[in-house]
């Protein structure tokens, strides 16, 4: 039996490190593709990178991913003494997890092609897992009529229909929404937070200290409920249990954390379609963009086994209040 639950151990090592191989080799690929296609230029509606060189453009998701390498390595010391559990258990059994896995993966891409339709047929841009604008500005900024439908769209379509599913089933700790450690858990929040997010992220710095204060919980309310909740229910609290069951592998199931992720931007506010050129350039950067921040929420996850690490440490904050606290000022005309 020891010799058996070794070789297990040392398959899933291997099986690791394929993984990891692998998601470098994409990372190099998605890379050169966008080189190949951009030919020097980024064609996309992002106003507060308009007068960076092509080459940091290209390079700040990179250098994006070795800060969030490095925020998983802070991770893993604060998470290094917890007690161990098995996240792959709230899991079913595996051929109802298949099912599970992939029926969820379907609705979720017929709620961001809804997504498309909805936004369009009310006179607004499609939406997408991020209010038109954030994080880089765009060249018209959203109306507050397409900010609070983007958020109420984005919280039914992928927080409560999801969570009220799979909550007929599921306790909350099947779901990670249960902490097992609450002291370690604000540990990671706070250190996550205070030590890169809030430092790196100047955008307060843009807004009187009065505007700020006034469109700072507007920020937070309307990104909480349109991206923080619905990424931290569809992905973290049910599909990554799922992957981790599945593929026996922490790495293979942050990366495929991260994958999705990405995968449910795929209609950016600085997309641009205006040729099958531009498209295919946008659907490649839009990996390339946010796998990384994927992957750290992942990681994040896996190490607590409690979803509401990640959203509190790396999402509701920084970015979405510290830096779109000035395209929300912008959106409800606050001065």
């Amino acid at each position: 039996m020891t010799a058996t639950l070794e070789l297990k151990g040392s398959t899933r090592s291997r099986f690791d490190l394929y993984a990891i191989a692998a998601g470098v080799v994409g990372w190099a690929l998605l890379n050169l593709a966008v080189l190949g296609l951009a030919k020097g230029v980024l064609p996309f509606d992002r106003p507060t990178m308009a007068g960076m060189p092509f080459a940091l453009q290209v390079a700040m998701p990179t250098l994006g991913l070795i800060e969030q390498l490095a925020l998983m390595g802070l991770v893993w010391w604060l998470t290094r003494r917890r007690t161990a559990f098995d996240m792959a258990a709230r899991a079913p059994e595996t051929a109802q997890t298949w099912r599970e896995t992939l029926a969820l993966l379907a609705y979720a891409m017929l709620g961001q092609i809804g997504g498309w339709i909805v936004g369009p047929a009310l006179g607004y841009r499609p939406f997408s897992f991020h209010l038109a604008g954030s994080m880089v500005g765009c060249s018209t900024p959203p109306s507050p009529g397409e900010a609070l439908l983007w958020a109420s769209y984005n919280f039914v379509v992928f927080a409560v229909i999801p969570y009220l599913w799979f909550r007929r089933t599921y306790a909350d700790r099947d779901l990670n929404l249960v902490s097992t450690d609450r002291r370690n858990d604000w540990t990671v929040i706070l250190v996550v937070e205070s030590a890169v997010q809030l430092a790196a992220m100047p955008g307060v710095f843009k807004m009187t200290p009065g505007a700020f204060l006034a469109a700072a919980p507007i920020a937070f309310v309307l990104f909480f409920f349109g991206t923080v909740l619905p990424t931290m229910v569809l992905i973290y609290a049910i599909l990554l249990p799922r992957y981790l069951k599945l593929t026996g592998s922490p790495a293979l199931t942050v990366i495929l954390g991260g994958l999705t992720y990405a995968l449910m931007h795929l209609v950016e506010g600085w997309s641009t379609f205006r040729t099958p050129h531009d498209l295919l350039l946008s659907v490649i950067f839009v990996f390339v963009n946010y796998t990384g921040p994927g992957m750290f929420k992942s990681f994040a996850t896996v190490r607590t086994g409690n979803a509401w690490v990640h959203a509190l440490g790396y999402h509701a904050i920084a970015p979405h209040v510290i830096v779109d606290a000035p395209l929300i000022a912008e959106v409800f005309a606050i001065h």
